[in-house]
Order: C-alpha cells, then structure tokens, then sequence
C-alpha cells in the first residue's frame, strides 16, 4: 500500500489500521459543506458524525459505548441502523425465517437520511422504535436532539454512498469470522432463546452470505479500522484524541487554515469562566489570566519553525530533537499586550521584546502609532501580543507596520485569549499568511464593538485601573 499515516507508523503493535489515508482526506469532508459565514457569527456548530460498521457481532457496540464513555465531557448521541428496519408485511411475517435482515433492501435508508440531515442541521428528530419481536416500529418514537457528536452505527452504514458522504469519520469494526459466530451463537441462544441449529442456519443462509457480498465490501471506505473491536483499546484512545482535536476546532478554522484554536479542556473552560466573571477579583484575575496566556504562549512556540539537532546526553547516547531555525522576538500592543509579556519571558529566556502603541482619536479614523522596535526585526519570527481580537483594526496597524519594518508576514504569529469572528476576519483576509493563536472564539461584537460575551477592559481589569 501507499504511505501510511501518523496513526499507522505510531502504533502498528496495537493493531490499529488507519487504512490509506486518510487525515487529509477528513479535513477536506470536514469542510465540505459549511454554513454560511453569518451562521459562523452566530455560534453555529455542525456536528461531528461517526460511521461505525462491520459485521454482527463483530463489537460495533462495545466501540460504540467505549467512544461515548471518554467523551463524556461532549454532547453525543447514538443512532443505529436497526431501528431504520422496514415494517414486515404479514406474508413476509408468516415466513419471518426466510426473511434477509442482512440485506440493505431491508433498511429504509431514505428515512435515515431525512433524519441525519435534520440532526445535521441542528435539529430534533424522531427516530423510529423498532421492536424485534413483532419486526414494526411502535410508538412512541425515540426522540433524538441534535449534539457535537453523531454516531450512526450499523452494519450496512458504508453501503450507500449518500449516508457516507454525511461521515467526518469512517470506523470499520474487524473481528474474526469465528469470533462472531460464537457471540452471535450465545447472544441468540441466551437473549432470544433460540434453537442453536436454527442460528446456525441464518448464519449460513443470510448472514454469512451477507457479510461477504455487501458488508466486507464496505471495508475500503473506512478511515479507520479496528481489528479485535472492543479489546482494541489503544485504537478506541487513539480515535477519541482525533475526535476531541477536531470538536476543540470553531468552524472558523475550518475556513482560514492559519487560525489556531488552542484544544478546550475543563480545566481551560474554567479559568474562562473566571476570567470573565464580573466578580472576579483583581487577584485571581491576574492568576489566571497568566495562566492562560502561559498556554497561549506556549501553543504559539509550537508553530515557530525548527530545525533538527542532534545532542549528547549524560547517558552517552544521542538524542534527535530540534532548535528554532532564526531569531525570535516579542511585540506587544500597548497596553493589554504587556500582560503577556512575562508569560513570553519565562518560555523564551532573554528574548527581546519591542511595542506598539495604537490611539485612535476621535471618530476619523486616523490613528496615531508609536513603536519601539527590536534591531533586526526584519530577520525574526515575531510573536504579536494583545490579549483580545475584536474589529481586527488595531492588529491591522501593527501588522502593517511590522511588514513596513521588513518582517515577512509569514514569520508573524498574532498570540491572543480571545477572539470575535469578525476581526478574525478581517485580520485573516488581509494577511493570509500570518497564524494566530487564540484560546476561545467568542460570539461577536456589540454595537460599541466591545467583545461578547467578552471579559470587558482587559487593559484595566489586569492592571488595576478600572476603579474611578
């Protein structure tokens, strides 16, 4: 096969096959269909849907449970292929054993689309209750709200090409041929009290057959395969992190591949929700707001360029790692990016560190700047500093004048707590090639472009003159 992905060279031993691909694959279905830029603005969230098939018996489930189980801090809902069964008329009642529930003529696969393209859309459905001793579905019906995360499971999910293409990620359940004969066995002897010999002759009449004509086909269209199912935990870990990667991402990043969302955590959700409660004392704010623009500061480093070096350590051996390729340097807009300087100072030992004032004055537009620069600006990596992105205005004159000063744009990263959609924006189309870094993408702007829900005047909350 061609080249592996990240996930197969990481973990052949846990026998977790990433088949083909595939992330690359997933970014682009992940923005295929996006909602328009003012749904963005106004917090819409598409859900990210999950395929899981294979075979019966092969441990969907188990995967199932285990994926909802660790995103247990995420909105997930579970919708299952079974329950799309068709009503069985009453000839086809009367020879119920003659009946291929393996077939994907069986499902009706038109309703199940209707219903994953409304919880796509943020919308509430009703998905039919299947009851398998009578083979109807009875009332009432399971209601299902829509969530951050859809999984449809079943084992013919993969076969029609309109249910993959909803799919951000295509999980096939592989198990052994006789593994899932012997679950299949005691399930429907124990469960249903069935007659050994007649399960072994569906298995033989329909479910076997089944499995190699339509199911087994549909293997070549996951993303990810899970041989061993449930026992495969380390692939179940592996699945989740990409999961939770993606849900951390606003859709804005979807958009301009330049912006950066820093992965949501309780822990980072709750310094937010002090940060930006009213109530907050000065004390704590301080606390924790260095906290937090230590991670911001942090992530940013991460997108700094490298290059590899090889060192001795004390063992004797030698260690692979990597050093920044140029010089680096800090600016901070004055004055709420001074906040962040400290933070920069502990990660980068001696940096240099320039500013920028920006005044606006009055309601003409024009706008005062004073800078302080480092020597040889023009040949570092610049980490621009301001703790909130509102209209984007005063980061386009900063931007500006550093490109002014010789600073390729491409060596500038823009390092923030907060952002509104629209100075992202404004700041990503005109500058294409710069990266911000931010921890959270708030809802917008009010009408005195003041950030909501925002945490008001950073400058004065942090520095103690917010008191008259």
């Amino acid at each position: 096969m061609g080249t592996k992905t990240v996930e197969e060279l990481q973990d052949n031993s846990a026998g977790v096959h990433f088949s083909g691909l595939h992330v690359d694959d997933l970014e682009q279905r992940n923005s295929k269909e996006l909602p328009a830029t003012s749904a963005i603005e106004n917090g819409y969230r598409e859900p990210f849907v999950i395929g899981v098939a294979g075979g019966a018996a092969s441990g969907k489930t188990t995967v199932c449970d285990m994926i909802i189980e660790q995103l247990r801090d995420q909105r997930v809902v579970l919708v299952n292929q079974e329950s799309f069964y068709y009503d069985l008329t009453e000839e086809e009642l009367n020879c119920v054993h003659e009946y291929n529930f393996d077939h994907p003529d069986a499902f009706d696969t038109e309703n199940l689309l209707c219903c994953m393209e409304k919880l796509r859309c943020g919308l509430a459905v009703n998905v039919p209750n299947y009851d398998f001793k009578t083979h109807k579905s009875k009332l009432p019906a399971r209601k299902v709200n829509p969530s951050d995360v859809i999984i449809l499971e079943g084992i013919l999910v993969f076969h029609d090409p309109r249910v993959r293409e909803m799919m951000n990620m295509k999980i096939f359940v592989d198990t052994d041929a006789d593994v899932r004969l012997a679950r299949r066995i005691k399930r429907d002897t124990v469960e249903k009290g069935r007659d050994i010999k007649a399960v072994l002759d569906q298995y033989s009449k329909f479910v076997k057959p089944a499995f190699d004509d339509f199911i087994l086909p549909t293997k070549k269209y996951a993303d990810i395969i899970i041989p061993r199912g449930g026992d495969n935990h380390v692939a179940i870990d592996l699945i989740v992190q990409h999961i939770s990667t993606k849900l951390g991402q606003h859709n804005l990043c979807k958009i301009y591949p330049n912006l950066y969302v820093i992965q949501s955590t309780f822990q980072i959700r709750g310094m937010h929700t002090l940060i930006r409660d009213a109530k907050t004392t000065k004390h704590d704010f301080i606390f924790y707001s260095d906290r937090l623009i230590r991670l911001v500061v942090e992530h940013g480093l991460g997108h700094l360029p490298f290059k590899e070096k090889q060192v001795n350590t004390p063992t004797g051996s030698v260690y692979t790692g990597v050093e920044f390729c140029k010089r680096l340097c800090g600016i901070s807009i004055i004055r709420s990016g001074e906040s962040m300087e400290n933070a920069l100072r502990a990660c980068c030992k001696g940096i240099k560190i320039g500013k920028i004032l920006i005044h606006r004055e009055g309601d003409n537009g024009q706008q005062l700047i004073y800078h302080n620069l480092p020597k040889n600006v023009a040949d570092r990596n610049v980490l621009l500093l301001d703790p909130i992105l509102a209209t984007g205005n005063s980061a386009v004159q900063a931007i500006s004048l550093l490109l002014q000063k010789g600073v390729q744009e491409s060596n500038i990263i823009f390092l923030n707590l907060i952002s509104a959609p629209q100075g992202v924006h404004v700041v990503c189309k005109r500058f294409p090639r710069i990266k911000i870094v931010t921890s959270e993408i708030d809802f917008g702007l009010n009408e005195d472009f003041h950030v909501i829900p925002g945490m008001g005047e950073f400058g004065d909350r942090y520095f103690g003159t917010d008191d008259n």
